[in-house]
């Protein structure tokens, strides 16, 4: 039964954070039906090779898959057309939907079952429901005051989160004690919803790299 509720939650968290990005956008339909078919050929692509083993088995495959998307944007960030379609994105809507990650709560779950052990699961579960509990009054803050110190800081934190959690991932991978996160639904967090809340968090960075820019703009206008 648990099983089913994670898989579940896990599938509903991806199906809304897409959503909400997909219709977020400003393209034409076209694109967006296409976008569309992408995510979902990447989300399928995912499921394919962990239901292989290759995940489990292939050393090379859970790194190759998690940066894929990254690669991607990464590449698609050199377009401007495709920049401005990103930066259209609300910084407001980027920072409340990570109000999804207290669902973070799942991973203390898994460790308190032993489902996973280590300081893996804590670390990735704590810095997530941290990170979401607080998305909601930084995305209040951000729509007030898009440059503040305290957008800065959240974004920050919630970066690092990630970037920890994916560290003790393949650090205690050795050790067999997150041969969990190679198997569904577990795999879907660090190869789907893990990339694409970094891609986020660094379209917060350039909001905020904008919004000083501007800042800074107005400010020497008014002294001028």
């Amino acid at each position: 039964m648990l099983e089913i509720v994670r898989t579940l939650t896990i599938g509903a968290t991806a199906g809304a954070l897409f959503t909400a990005v997909l219709t977020s956008l400003p393209i034409r339909p076209g694109s967006r039906l296409a976008l569309g078919a992408g995510i979902g050929t990447w989300i399928a692509l995912v499921v394919a090779i962990t239901l292989s083993g290759a995940t489990a088995n292939m050393p090379f495959a859970v790194p190759v898959l998690f940066m894929l998307p990254l690669a991607v944007v990464g590449l698609a960030a050199t377009s401007s057309a495709a920049r401005s379609a990103m930066m259209a994105i609300p910084m407001t809507l980027i920072i409340a939907l990570n109000g999804m990650r207290v669902l973070g709560v799942l991973m203390l779950i898994a460790a308190i079952s032993g489902q996973m052990s280590g300081p893996f699961p804590y670390s990735a579960g704590i810095g997530d429901i941290i990170t979401g509990i607080f998305a909601l009054p930084v995305a209040r803050l951000a729509a007030r005051n898009p440059g503040s110190a305290r957008v800065l800081g959240w974004n920050i934190f919630g970066t690092l989160d990630l970037v920890v959690a994916v560290s003790l991932g393949v650090i205690y991978a050795r050790t067999g004690e997150t041969t969990a996160m190679t198997t569904l639904p577990w795999s879907m967090i660090p190869l789907v919803l893990v990339p694409t809340f970094l891609i986020g968090h660094a379209l917060v960075f350039a909001h905020l790299r904008e919004a000083a820019t501007a800042g800074g703009t107005i400010a020497r206008l008014a002294r001028a």
